[in-house]
């Protein structure tokens, strides 16, 4: 591990787009005016993604002109920019070199910011395949809850002996610290990708996701509708051909393919429509289907099963709790709900709170109700 100070932006030998800004500085006055006035800070960046997690109580500090790419190796697979930058900019820069974000962040907003998928921690189809959001961030630069400017891991693919810290910011919901800067691997795009349609039973779509997983397939998609199997096969054009000649099924056009990954992914398809409370599970891919009435969709080959219900969230988490699975309430109309920590891990999260927040001011009550 290591914690340094955080460079100036004049450091980086980086020359400012108009719509590009490094407010380190600003952020870190800020934070550490709150800090001495003990005021909780609600970080916003595009807010396309505010639903995720409990309302904050705090005064509103906004990141989303702290934008930019900072530096950008397509030889070395790293990208660095500020916390930010929008996705759609950091994936058109990566297009351009035939690049990708492999883990196919959800944007729920054509602003979506970089900070806002680690803070979140979301990812798309091709999550079980390619990797997560946490397994491609390498390093973060950012404020504690004194206003002191540390970073943590770095810009090479083997950068820590340890307890790597910066993935500890995946998924925190901005409890942890206020990130500045985040490094990237990037992978690059498939040659071609096609889409195969079957139809089929969710037991028998189960068994063929998982075995298909074993054969090593080219999967880089895995999707159950209750009543349609669809996989995503990413490779040599050549391969992908012998591949659904062996497995058969219906080949879908790219626009049509492509739609409905996206639409997947961004929760277009008419499966996430409505008011009733939208559930997030995830479990080992060959596991049953929770004893849980209510609507589902699979993804991740499995591993990812989308639930609609108006069961209590405290049966689900107990059902959840059984099959070793974790459960969350994704979205409704009176938020998200996170499933308990066991005691002995919950202590952990409030330690690990406490050394880098110690004032407790960033995102009160976002992530916990009591943090």
């Amino acid at each position: 591990m290591v914690i340094c100070p955080i460079p100036n932006s004049t450091d980086f030998n980086v020359k400012l787009l108009p719509h590009e800004q490094d407010l380190s500085e600003f952020l870190r006055e800020q934070v550490q005016t709150a800090f001495a006035n003990k005021t909780p800070l609600a970080i916003q960046g595009s807010g396309s993604k505010s639903f995720y997690g409990h309302p904050v109580r705090g005064e509103p500090l906004s990141v989303s002109r702290h934008r930019g790419i900072i530096r950008y190796e397509p030889t070395e697979l790293v990208i660095t920019a500020r916390c930010g930058t929008r996705l759609s900019d950091l994936e058109d820069m990566l297009a351009e070199h035939n690049q990708m974000l492999a883990f196919e962040p959800p944007y729920f907003g054509a602003d979506a910011t970089l900070g806002g998928a680690v803070a979140t921690g979301l990812s798309g189809p091709r999550r079980p395949y390619a990797g997560s959001a946490r397994d491609v961030v390498l390093g973060v630069r950012l404020l504690n809850g004194r206003g002191e400017s540390l970073k943590f891991g770095g810009e090479v693919i083997k950068n820590v002996a340890g307890f790597d810290v910066s993935r500890l910011m995946v998924g925190a919901l901005g409890t942890l610290g206020l990130l500045l800067d985040i490094s990237m691997k990037v992978l690059p795009r498939p040659d071609h990708e096609s889409t195969l349609l079957f139809s089929m039973s969710r037991d028998a779509a189960l068994t063929q996701m998982n075995r298909w997983t074993n054969q090593n397939w080219p999967l880089s998609a895995a999707s159950y509708d209750d009543e349609n199997l669809r996989i995503r096969l990413s490779g040599a054009a050549t391969a992908l051909a012998r591949v659904h000649q062996q497995l058969g099924g219906e080949l879908l056009a790219n626009t049509e393919a492509a739609n409905f990954w996206s639409d997947l992914r961004e929760q277009r398809l008419a499966f996430f429509q409505g008011e009733t409370p939208l559930w997030r599970l995830s479990m080992a891919p060959a596991a049953k289907t929770p004893n849980v009435s209510g609507s589902w969709l699979m993804d991740w080959g499995g591993a990812l099963r989308w639930l609609k219900t108006e069961q209590a969230c405290d049966s689900i988490f107990r059902e959840a709790e059984a099959l070793n699975a974790h459960a969350c309430l994704f979205r409704s109309t009176f938020g998200s709900e996170f499933q308990p920590l066991p005691p002995a891990l919950a202590i952990l999260h409030r330690n690990i709170k406490l050394a880098f927040d110690p004032a407790g001011i960033f995102n009160p009550g976002r992530l916990y109700a009591d943090w």
